[in-house]
């Protein structure tokens, strides 16, 4: 019997929550999800705390989507940033809001989250099914069910794809969505890593790997268009092999067309303070430690780990004696303190992003319900989508709007 009954392939945020509202709306709902334990990339979501929105309005939510934001203003006006706090309040999960209009649960446990979808699913109504999906059932142009690597099947009237896109795979997120697009005709936007650590054609020594600079600012710089295409202030994670941090995953969604040397990231270490003011205190500094070295004078400035490394930047010998530092020498301090630039090689493999940019194409489907132009009774739901937003909880409401609206229909 598949009349009134909805079949949706993934249980991470986006299959659960269209699930929920699937099954509220009175329709027969099974989730077929191949993991043993749901939600899986929500658990290690915002490091473990979970950014579940951004608590701001629609229009925030698509000036913050880069790729196709507004596809989402249908989806956006049903299920809103508002409503996703309203949900999770009203089903036993407090929220706070922090910095940027970040989200998170009052206990920082991804797992609540994770919990509070499952269990309001379960109290829905939903049924679960962990298997894997192989193929789609396609019969006359309408979507029909779900054939499993088992050679079982399901059927149904509807079927939502919310399998995620091909980031962090050991979650479950192998790119199995695009697959069944494609078989059911649909175009798959070419895929790559968005919100993305960066390699670099500089190293960082093993001291350095692994340091968080906190409260820095980065310009990025497009060397091909001639021009600063991004800035950001925060935190910066310094690696062997480049950088990554929450300000180097936001910027690395404004790299289109990433090729060798294109873009330069330039890091402000000490954004507070004006070239001049960065001066007086450096004097200060050097007159401290008049009878001391180069390197005592640096260990005022920056992080023990990073000395190494930004003194070889600046070309004056670490045991220099601070009554010798001359004015030009200074000035190169206070340049790179301003100014220590990254070139950027590549972006670092799409297993390591947060998100996939790519993914089916926006035009082959309707963004007032979420169906298949192409296939009846077929629809889709987070980010297997070509949609990807700027980190803050953007991405995970994204997901949250579409399968509500997908499950509505």
């Amino acid at each position: 019997m598949t009349e009134n009954r909805t079949i949706i392939i993934g249980g991470g945020a986006a299959g659960l929550m269209a699930g929920i509202v699937s099954a509220q709306g009175g329709r027969k709902t099974v989730i077929v999800e191949k993991n043993p334990k749901l939600g899986r990339k929500l658990y290690i979501s915002g490091k473990g705390r979970c950014n579940v929105t951004n608590n701001c309005d629609a229009k925030t939510v698509i000036a913050n989507t880069p790729t196709n934001g507004r596809f989402l203003f249908s989806a956006l006006n049903v299920f809103s940033p508002a409503d996703t706090i309203a949900f999770f309040e009203e089903n036993g999960c407090p929220l706070k809001t922090e910095r940027g209009g970040r989200v998170f649960p009052v206990s920082d446990k991804a797992a609540d989250i994770v919990d509070t979808l499952r269990k309001a699913a379960v109290r829905s109504g939903c049924v679960f099914i962990h298997k894997t999906a192989a193929e789609l059932i396609i019969d006359s142009g309408a979507a029909k069910g779900v054939r499993m690597t088992d050679g079982s099947e399901q059927y149904c009237d509807k079927l939502i794809i919310a399998t995620g896109g091909i980031s962090y795979p050991l979650t479950g997120s192998t790119g199995d969505g695009y697959r069944f697009a494609r078989q059911a005709g649909h175009t798959v936007m070419p895929l790559r890593p968005s919100l993305v650590p960066l390699e670099t054609e500089e190293h960082f020594g093993y001291d350095a790997d692994g340091l968080l600079l906190k409260n820095i600012e980065i310009k990025v710089h497009d060397t091909k268009k001639n021009k600063i295409i991004y800035t950001d202030f925060g935190e910066l994670e310094l690696k062997r092999w480049g950088l990554s941090g929450a300000v180097i995953r936001s910027a690395s969604a404004h790299m289109k067309d990433m090729e060798p040397g294109r873009y330069r990231i330039s890091i402000d270490i000490k954004p507070a303070l004006d070239e001049k003011t960065l001066d007086a205190r450096l004097l200060r500094e050097i007159d401290n430690f008049r009878g001391g070295t180069f390197i005592d004078v640096l260990a005022s400035l920056m992080p023990k780990a990073l000395i190494e490394d930004f003194a070889k930047l600046c070309g004056i010998p670490s045991d220099k004696r601070c009554s010798e530092i001359t004015r030009e020498e200074r000035m190169r301090i206070i340049s790179l303190l301003k100014a220590m630039t990254r070139t950027v090689s590549c972006f670092r493999p799409i297993e390591e992003a947060i998100v996939t940019s790519g993914g089916v194409c926006v035009k082959e489907i309707d963004p007032k319900t979420m169906q298949s132009k192409l296939i009846s009774g077929l629809y889709f739901a987070g980010e297997v989508i070509d949609i990807d937003c700027y980190t803050g909880g953007f991405n995970i409401q994204a997901a949250f709007s579409t399968a509500v609206l997908a499950a509505k229909g």
